[in-house]
């Protein structure tokens, strides 16, 4: 699955911004979906994840209760709502596939997700 994050930009502490991710194969609605992001000088953290149905979502303890995945295997495309920003989100987003097809379960270790795309830059002032 080749995936293309996209719907970063800027935005005052307080707003909203919706990342969509655009997936391509046949195969997309089989897999798990996570969304990451990572900040400058920090590793890569799990966001929040969603499984192949959709049934099942998880999401770090950071964005709880302000972040919202889901997603349309109709479309190919998983989304990411983002709520109540702080400058602490500031960082660039991507979206990635678990390797694993049919997971009930969502993981949060990126090891585990592959199909990475060039990522989409959120930038939250203060």
């Amino acid at each position: 699955v080749q995936l293309q994050a996209s719907g970063g930009g800027l935005v005052q502490a307080g707003g909203s911004l919706r990342l969509s991710c655009a997936g391509s194969g046949r195969t997309f609605s089989s897999y798990a979906m996570g969304w990451f992001r990572q900040a400058p000088g920090k590793e890569r953290e799990f966001v929040a994840g969603i499984t192949w149905s959709g049934k099942s979502t998880y999401y770090a303890d950071s964005v709880k209760g302000r972040f919202t995945i889901s997603r349309d295997n109709a479309k190919n495309t998983v989304y990411l709502q983002m709520n109540s920003l702080k400058p602490e989100d500031t960082a660039v987003y991507y979206c990635a596939a678990d390797t694993r097809a049919w997971v009930l379960v969502v993981t949060t270790n990126r090891h585990e997700y592959a199909g990475w795309g060039q990522g989409t830059l959120v930038t939250v002032s203060s």
